[in-house]
């Protein structure tokens, strides 16, 4: 099996980024966005996923933190195409998994089909989770979703408190995306037109 990695560099008026994914080679994750609820739940998503991760990222944060969180979300959906190589073949390509954190629980479901939807069906309090929005986790899925050119699910089934909903999607992100990736033996993409448009 091919070494499945790739490291990807954004830089934009608003973000840097520089990030390097290691699909089967779970070394313990660096993250150091300025945000240090995003780099926690970046780390839950690469623990559970068992990803090698390393980002470091700065942005106009000053502004407002939406810009490093979609363009993060956008640059971790690149190394994966990437890391995948053109077509997604010779994988699952399609998975989900719910995960229970205390109180909560959410699904998240996934098919890297080549048709970019993102379907988020997650409500937040009106309070901010250490200095961040947790509504703009939807920018995050929205910068992979379109990157990756995925169908992404994201549900709440049920919740007790933002934090736990947030670590919940992030850790099942993992979980689900870790089942997509694993291989197959077969030759060429697992689609009944035997490709995938991405």
């Amino acid at each position: 099996m091919a070494d499945r990695q790739a490291r990807v560099e954004r830089k934009t008026k608003e973000t840097q980024i520089d990030l390097t994914l290691r699909l089967d080679s779970p070394d313990a994750p660096s993250v150091n966005t300025g945000l240090p609820f995003l780099d926690h739940m970046l780390e839950a998503f690469a623990c559970h996923g068992r990803f090698g991760l390393n980002v470091q990222a700065t942005g106009d944060i000053h502004v407002d933190p939406h810009h490093l969180m979609e363009d993060t979300g956008i640059v971790l959906g690149r190394a994966l195409r990437e890391s995948l190589g053109e077509g997604y073949t010779g994988i699952e390509r399609a998975a989900g998994f719910s995960f229970p954190m205390d109180g909560t629980l959410s699904t998240v479901a996934l098919d890297l089909c080549g048709r970019p939807t993102l379907v988020w069906r997650v409500e937040f309090g009106p309070f901010p989770l250490g200095n961040l929005d947790p509504n703009l986790f939807r920018d995050f899925f929205k910068g992979f979703t379109d990157a990756t050119q995925a169908a992404v699910h994201v549900h709440t089934i049920c919740q007790d408190n933002d934090h736990h909903l947030i670590e919940s999607i992030m850790k099942g992100f993992g979980r689900a995306l870790r089942q997509a990736v694993k291989p197959l033996d077969i030759e060429g993409s697992l689609s009944t037109k035997g490709m995938l448009d991405v």
